[in-house]
C-alpha cells in the first residue's frame, strides 16, 4: 500500500542508528524550525486553524545522553508561550508502576523527564493498553 502524502522531511540516521521521517498532506501547513538526530521541531496549522508547535521525538536510549536531551528539548520553547505537543518515544519509564520486569526502575531518568515536563508546563497524556504503549 502506498501512502499518499504530499510532503516529507527526513533526518538521516547516524551510522546504523536512528533516522526520523515525517510525512504530511497539503491541508497541513508545516514549517520545520529545528531538528537533530533525536527530534523534529515544527510549527503546524491544520486546515487553517491556529498554529501550534509540534515536536516529534525519538529520545536517546543511552542513559548518558538522556539528561542532555531533555535539557536541550526544554530550550525549544523558552521564550514562547504557545500550544506545544510532543509526540513519540521518550525512552523513559516515568514511574515505577509503569515498569514490569527487566532492569530496575531508573529514578534519575524519571527525574529528568518530570523536571522537563514541569519547566515546560506540559502534561503527560496517559495511555493504556498493550505492553509497549
Amino acid at each position: 500500500m502506498r501512502m499518499k502524502m504530499d510532503n516529507a522531511f527526513y533526518v538521516d540516521p547516524v551510522g546504523i542508528a536512528g533516522g526520523l521521517a515525517l510525512w504530511w498532506s497539503n491541508d497541513v501547513k508545516l514549517f520545520v524550525l529545528a531538528h537533530d538526530k533525536n527530534f523534529i521541531d515544527m510549527v503546524i496549522s491544520i486546515n487553517g486553524e491556529d498554529e501550534w508547535f509540534g515536536t516529534f521525538i525519538y529520545a536517546p536510549s543511552y542513559d548518558v545522553e538522556k539528561q542532555e536531551f531533555w535539557e536541550r528539548l526544554g530550550t525549544l520553547r523558552d521564550d514562547v508561550n504557545a500550544k506545544w505537543c510532543i509526540m513519540g518515544d521518550t525512552n523513559i519509564v516515568a514511574s515505577p508502576n509503569e515498569k514490569y520486569g527487566g532492569s530496575p526502575f531508573d529514578h534519575n531518568n524519571a527525574k529528568w523527564f518530570h523536571e522537563f515536563m514541569e519547566r515546560s508546563y506540559l502534561m503527560e497524556i496517559q495511555s493504556k493498553g498493550g505492553t509497549y504503549t
